[in-house]
């Protein structure tokens, strides 16, 4: 694998900037491939990861860079979990490890570094140094995935019944006989609200 220096230079080029969660982010995923003795994930063993993240900040494109996981390619999988968190699965063996950030380690951080008052500044330094042991917890994981989880997954494409927009992957729900995609099975969950006409500029 990488140097942490050469991964993070990367993490900063796709993320526009480097900081704490960068840091973090890249470390877990080193850790996460090192667990799994997966060392070079991104190239011989690219097709052998898949990563579920658990937030929606800087430290998910740091776990991409690292990993090459990527939503795309089906390996990166998103949990809405609020939580400094990812789990490497290794799908050719079934082994899993989930790491979490410790809520310590920014404490720890200012223990270490008390000298910089900047608090990114002083947490990217921290995070770069502090032992693994400090910065994350870890645990041994069984991850049940379905085939249609999997990166390569192929399946007949199917049209909604309702509106007859296309459905990949069997994410279709079956109401009445008929095959639905989610946001006609379910108007009120829907991520979107349709308007009648454009919204005035």
């Amino acid at each position: 694998m990488q140097d942490m220096d050469e991964l993070l230079r990367e993490a900063e080029i796709a993320h526009g900037h480097l900081c704490a969660g960068q840091v973090l982010g890249v470390r877990m995923a080193m850790l996460g491939c090192a667990r799994l003795g997966l060392l070079d994930p991104r190239r011989t063993d690219r097709k052998r990861l898949v990563t579920f993240v658990e937030i929606d900040r800087c430290a998910t494109d740091a776990i991409a860079v690292v990993t090459g996981c990527r939503l795309g390619k089906r390996a990166l999988k998103f949990r809405d979990w609020g939580k400094m968190a990812a789990t490497f699965v290794d799908v050719e063996t079934g082994r899993a490890v989930r790491i979490c950030a410790r809520e310590s380690s920014r404490e720890a951080a200012r223990q270490l570094h008390p000298e910089i008052d900047n608090k990114n500044q002083q947490q990217m330094l921290a995070y770069r140094e502090l032992p693994e042991s400090i910065l994350f917890s870890e645990q041994w994981v069984h991850v049940p995935l379905n085939a249609n989880e999997f990166p390569g997954y192929k399946a007949e494409r199917t049209l909604c019944a309702v509106c007859g927009e296309g459905i990949n992957y069997d994410r279709y729900v079956v109401r009445d006989g008929k095959k639905l995609c989610h946001g006609c099975d379910d108007p009120e969950a829907r991520y979107y609200q349709s308007l009648d006409s454009p919204p005035a500029t």
